[in-house]
């Protein structure tokens, strides 16, 4: 009976050390990816291109306003002298130009935006894409970035949002 138990508890503690053993230590890792991304190299050729297109934005749109103030001082000099229908086709053009001049801004911001992003992008892929390389290669199985707290790469893993569902009683 001694020999008996003697040889289950040395199962119990062989079982227990395969356990601890088989589950994998997990090791996280940071990295500033803004600083990162400062260092890359061609940020100088992004920037000239980006000022290059906010330039050519901002010349149409300073023609854009030079028209409208012309048009405008025109209209307040000579408004006395116009007939009505010539103040009202004036007025309508004026206010038409003002128009087009805001949805010009909106959409001039947005292109901005987009052109930033389309100039960016390459070199933000090619950072990410190092950071998962590099944890891969080490072994690590989260990076974060640690100016945002962002997880910048993870080891992939089971989701886990249908037994959440099933747990809520959602379909």
């Amino acid at each position: 009976m001694k020999n008996s138990l003697k040889i289950i508890i040395v199962l119990a503690i062989a079982l227990s050390a395969i356990q601890v053993s088989a589950q994998k230590t997990q090791k996280f890792g940071h990295i500033n990816f803004a600083q990162l991304y400062e260092m890359m190299p061609g940020q100088d050729s992004i920037r000239e291109a980006f000022a290059a297109y906010q330039e050519q934005l901002g010349a149409q749109f300073q023609a854009m306003q030079t028209e409208y103030e012309n048009k405008l001082t025109d209209y307040q000099t000579n408004q006395a002298s116009m007939s009505n229908i010539i103040k009202q086709t004036k007025e309508k053009e004026i206010l038409d130009l003002q128009r087009r001049i805001q949805e010009f801004q909106q959409t001039a911001q947005e292109d901005l935006q987009a052109k930033e992003v389309e100039l960016t992008t390459p070199i933000i892929e090619k950072a990410r894409k190092a950071v998962k390389d590099v944890a891969k290669e080490n072994g690590y199985s989260f990076i974060l970035n640690s100016t945002e707290g962002l997880v910048l790469y993870s080891e992939p893993a089971d989701d886990v949002m249908p037994l959440v569902k099933k747990k809520l009683g959602l379909k």
